[in-house]
């Protein structure tokens, strides 16, 4: 027998038609749609073996646009959006380009931010997606080898440990850490341990990256390179995410 469709599932039965066989992965899910196989076609480790898979059917974009992210609403208007529940976890794959030259994001659902400390553009952000945990025929931009993108579970990364332990490298300098850590949370969790930090208030944007090679960054004032670095011509979270989905609309 398969598994039983996830808790989401079976609150969402009205919306989901659960067409369900056995998969050349091990898994029960519904037939799949072209987003879906071409996500899991380049992201081959996401699923892991004996996962329950639920596939949605997909539609076209239907939530409000946000007025202070118009490259970000464009991007999202022009998407598909299938809802997939992964292992009981339930997200949101969104998809858009054409049939032979698909891209897109694997995110989790809209969230309620309105008590989190957390720029207010990434609340406007949580109205419409989540946060992006996977990519799939990604085109280069700051997101680029990220494990998480805007989620709650970045968010919540203390920023005071990660430079805590890279202290050595102010120390070396004869200098001193020049930020409150404590006003900053990470927007971006990168592969490697690196975090683009987001100020609490005002949206200001730093890279803390000890293991880089970008290009177009700058040593924030007072700090030695592979440190606390500004991005040239991205100094906030707005422009960040902007910057980042005029690459994903016009790869």
């Amino acid at each position: 027998m398969p598994p039983a469709p996830s808790e989401y599932a079976r609150a969402h039965a009205d919306e989901w038609t659960l067409r369900r066989r056995r998969s050349d992965v091990g898994c029960w899910h519904d037939h799949w749609v072209s987003d879906w196989q071409q996500f899991v076609d380049e992201v081959s480790w996401f699923v892991e073996p004996g996962q329950a898979v639920a596939l949605g059917d997909p539609r076209s974009w239907s939530r409000p646009p946000v007025a202070a992210l118009p490259m970000l609403s464009g991007l999202l208007r022009s998407a598909t959006m299938t809802p997939v529940s992964v292992g009981g976890v339930v997200y949101e794959l969104l998809a858009w380009g054409p049939p032979d030259d698909r891209r897109g994001w694997l995110c989790f659902p809209p969230r309620d931010g309105r008590d989190d400390a957390v720029a207010g553009i990434h609340k406007l952000f949580w109205q419409v997606c989540g946060g992006i945990v996977e990519t799939f025929g990604a085109p280069t931009t700051w997101w680029s080898n990220q494990n998480e993108v805007l989620t709650a579970h970045a968010v919540g990364a203390q920023v005071a440990d990660a430079l805590a332990a890279y202290a050595w490298i102010w120390e070396d300098d004869g200098s001193t850490i020049p930020i409150n850590a404590d006003e900053y949370y990470p927007a971006a969790v990168e592969a490697n341990g690196n975090l683009t930090l987001t100020h609490r208030q005002d949206g200001r944007l730093l890279l803390f990256a000890p293991d880089h090679a970008f290009s177009g960054v700058t040593p924030l004032a007072g700090c030695p390179p592979y440190s606390l670095l500004t991005i040239d011509d991205v100094p906030d979270l707005t422009t960040w995410i902007e910057v980042c989905a005029a690459a994903w609309r016009n790869p």
